[in-house]
């Protein structure tokens, strides 16, 4: 059984510095590529993962370093010239706005900018029809990020909690992390859902709790439960 995301009404509003990124063996490679800037030895990198998974965390960290700008079509090329850019989901701008993305790419390359796609896919998978952009892309190194593991999503779960001051039995992370979706967003997503309704049932936040608030997300039609 697949699961929705918690709706992002229930989140807290987003960390993405680097002391907030969780590090972990599916996203490792990808952000020491990132931290490597500006040595990489191309002018452009994408990096690619399912939803949830880091990819908008790690750009952050990387606009931390570099300054850059988040950008999407119609692209202003002229005015962004020589600058560090990222374009999120590339891959639908790659496939609505070709010849955009091959002109900020070539001017990105003629005026030392840096580029940094995101997608769910590899560029090697993007829908492409303009030949000169799919062979632009055809250089880009792709990085993989993978959804967490388990150790890592309970790292995620119990930063979440620590962020809000909140020490939950180590019960209740091991009865998240086998039941809610494995992806950052989630995670972020059900501990401030447990916050909350611990604040408005002036509850503590046990197991208890959280089988409440995911079968309170059931019932509203978001089924949260992953096959393992």
């Amino acid at each position: 059984m697949s699961g929705r995301q918690l709706p992002l009404l229930l989140a807290a509003d987003a960390a993405f510095g680097r002391a907030d990124f969780v590090a972990g063996p599916g996203n490792e490679t990808a952000l020491a590529f990132i931290e490597s800037w500006p040595g990489w030895p191309l002018h452009a990198l994408a990096v690619f993962g399912p939803l949830g998974c880091g990819k908008t965390h790690l750009a952050h960290i990387w606009r931390g370093l570099s300054g850059a700008d988040f950008v999407a079509p119609p692209f202003d090329v002229a005015a962004l010239a020589g600058r560090a850019l990222v374009v999120e989901t590339a891959d639908v701008a790659a496939r609505t706005a070709p010849e955009g993305l091959l002109h900020l790419f070539n001017q990105v390359r003629e005026t030392g900018g840096h580029l940094l796609l995101t997608a769910t896919t590899p560029p090697a998978r993007w829908n492409v029809g303009l030949p000169d952009l799919r062979s632009r892309l055809a250089t880009v190194p792709a990085l993989e990020v993978m959804a967490p593991d388990d150790a890592l999503l309970a790292a995620v779960l119990v930063k979440h909690f620590s962020d809000r001051q909140l020490r939950p039995a180590p019960a209740v992370t091991d009865y998240l992390v086998a039941r809610i979706e494995r992806s950052f967003a989630a995670a972020g997503a059900v501990v401030a859902a447990l916050d909350e309704a611990a604040l408005a049932g002036r509850r503590e936040i046990n197991v208890a709790l959280a089988r409440t608030v995911l079968d309170s997300g059931r019932q509203s039609g978001l089924d949260l439960s992953v096959d393992r």
